[in-house]
């Protein structure tokens, strides 16, 4: 069994009922990945992203970086069901979408690497594991300029976040 990082971008509206309904809110997530399994669309173009298995190690360089939003875990938490996945779900709402937007935008994946050693990740058990392999660092790249895509669409857009591990 894998655990994946998962986001939907919502409106303000939609925030807001997902709030006070976070069944409701789980339902519009399953919809919402269901209409985009095939074809997956670009990240500037999607509602749903997943980092899949990259977002630990994502959190680990962020965290390095002093990164201002904690764009893996969400920020605010809305349900306490645990059909969402690892825990529950949270939200960031529209400005600190913004903000991470920007400040992704802004860092490099080569400054999140930079000084970084894969033994710092296996030292301090970062998922998946196997962080001793020649260049693994560039593994999270792509996850990186996606993830980033993904967060300038929605702070183009106004929108908030839900975010959750699955």
């Amino acid at each position: 069994m894998s655990m994946i990082g998962e986001y939907v971008r919502v409106t303000a509206a939609e925030l807001y009922r997902a709030i006070q309904d976070p069944d409701w809110a789980l339902s519009l997530v399953e919809e919402i990945q269901d209409a985009e399994e095939e074809p997956e669309p670009a990240p500037t173009e999607a509602r749903h992203f997943s980092t899949y298995k990259t977002w630990d190690m994502l959190r680990f360089l962020l965290a390095h970086a002093d990164f201002p939003v904690n764009v893996i875990h969400g920020e605010e938490p809305f349900a306490e069901d645990e059909d969402w996945g690892y825990g529950p779900p949270r939200y960031l709402r529209p400005e600190r979408v913004r903000l991470a937007a920007q400040v992704l935008r802004t860092t490099t994946y080569d400054q999140l690497i930079d000084g970084v050693e894969p033994a710092e990740l296996t030292r301090t058990e970062v998922y998946p594991m196997g962080w001793d392999e020649p260049g693994t660092l560039e593994w999270g790249r792509p996850w990186y300029g996606d993830l980033t895509q993904f967060f300038e669409a929605a702070a183009a857009a106004d929108e908030a976040m839900l975010v959750w591990l699955d």
